[in-house]
């Protein structure tokens, strides 16, 4: 790596911890299995390496054998762009309970928009996986080590991602990127499966120089753990540690306000208050959205009538306070202007509390170019 190149993150997906109740997946692990997922690159380089992770488990995760390709279709790779990946020179790799890994770099040269395929085989059984139950992405599973296939044949598909954690690049030195830091918003709920439509992919987009990577958790709190740990919790691993990261992008709050246990004005407030904290101290900008409208929400069991006073009076601080270096107004750009705690009906997924393609894009356009840091510009 010359003086002249950096790693970066160019691919993120947090996972959760498989022992906590969750109502839209249910965990699962493997033995004698070969998984296949993709990984949407937010931006390029002339090397690649991939980041797993055991950190809920309580037993050795071993990966018998682990391979890189460029999608071609699907499952498909193109295999003329297939290599192994290897671990400080070993093809196999025992991950102890609790840690990370990253791989060792591979020479794959990739652009913004590229679409690599991870294939990872486990020879014995994993216990259940840390996984992100909604990535808005699909995977393959079948018997056995198939990790060089070029297709896989009668596979088992996933509407969930595994182990699988991060893709950084080898890029230009000073490269920026911003981190989505928050919720199903950001995880892009809604939006159109494999489609790559989310908010934060729409951002990537629009910035001039580097990219938006999405730490976003469907059902995350920034309170309290629900499906995930709380936003404050995981502030430290999921911001300041990603490889240059040089400001953060937040959506939180709706889950906060309609899941049990829900979080007062004040608690709110407080929590917004606190991220910003830790993000200062960690010398990062910080840019937050307004909580958007969930009025319509099919779910049962959601606390949405207390949670709409709740909404109004933390968005109504958020368009007042200067804790964060600037505020986009999301839930403004997608209300509906004649009944405010829903959705606009030409950015409603369906559901009441997510947005489609066209709301995800509304969202992604709140944000001010001019607000972020000249590095994006």
């Amino acid at each position: 790596m010359s003086e002249s190149q950096q790693w970066v993150a160019a691919f993120r997906a947090p996972l959760v911890n498989p022992a906590e109740q969750i109502r839209l997946a249910e965990p699962r692990g493997f033995a004698d299995e070969t998984i296949r997922q993709v990984a949407h690159l937010a931006g390029g380089g002339s090397q690649v390496r991939v980041r797993l992770t055991n950190r809920y488990s309580e037993r050795e995760l071993v990966i018998g054998s682990a391979r890189i390709a460029l999608r071609k279709n699907g499952n498909e790779i193109a295999v003329d762009t297939d290599s192994a990946l290897r671990f400080d020179g070993a093809a196999t790799v025992r991950i102890a309970a609790g840690a990370d890994v990253v791989s060792d770099p591979v020479d794959l040269a990739v652009d913004s928009g590229t679409d690599v395929v991870v294939s990872l085989y486990f020879p014995e059984e994993t216990g259940l996986a840390a996984f992100a139950h909604l990535p808005v992405e699909t995977g393959w599973i079948v018997a056995g080590d198939h990790t060089g296939d070029g297709v896989l044949v009668d596979a088992e598909e996933s509407t969930s991602r595994f182990f699988l954690t991060g893709v950084d690049v080898l890029a230009e030195s000073e490269t920026p990127v911003l981190v989505a830091f928050g919720d199903s918003w950001f995880e892009g709920v809604g939006s159109a499966h494999g489609g790559n439509r989310r908010s934060v992919d729409v951002l990537s987009e629009r910035l001039a120089r580097g990219w938006a990577v999405n730490q976003g958790i469907g059902g995350s709190r920034l309170l309290t753990d629900q499906v995930a740990e709380h936003g404050l919790a995981r502030f430290e691993r999921d911001v300041p540690a990603v490889p240059g990261v040089r400001a953060v992008w937040v959506n939180f709050g709706i889950n906060d306000l309609i899941l049990a246990g829900a979080a007062s004005s004040d608690d709110l407030i407080a929590g917004f208050t606190e991220l910003a904290r830790l993000a200062h101290a960690a010398g990062l900008p910080i840019f937050v959205d307004t909580i958007g409208p969930f009025g319509g929400a099919i779910y049962p069991g959601l606390s949405v009538e207390d949670g709409k006073p709740v909404r109004r009076a933390v968005n109504e601080w958020l368009r007042r306070t200067d804790v964060f270096d600037a505020v986009f107004d999301v839930a403004a750009a997608v209300e509906n202007p004649e009944h405010p705690d829903f959705i606009r009906p030409e950015f409603d997924s369906g559901d009441g509390m997510h947005l489609n393609d066209a709301g995800h894009r509304a969202m992604a356009e709140t944000v001010d170019l001019a607000a972020l840091p000249a590095v994006f510009h």
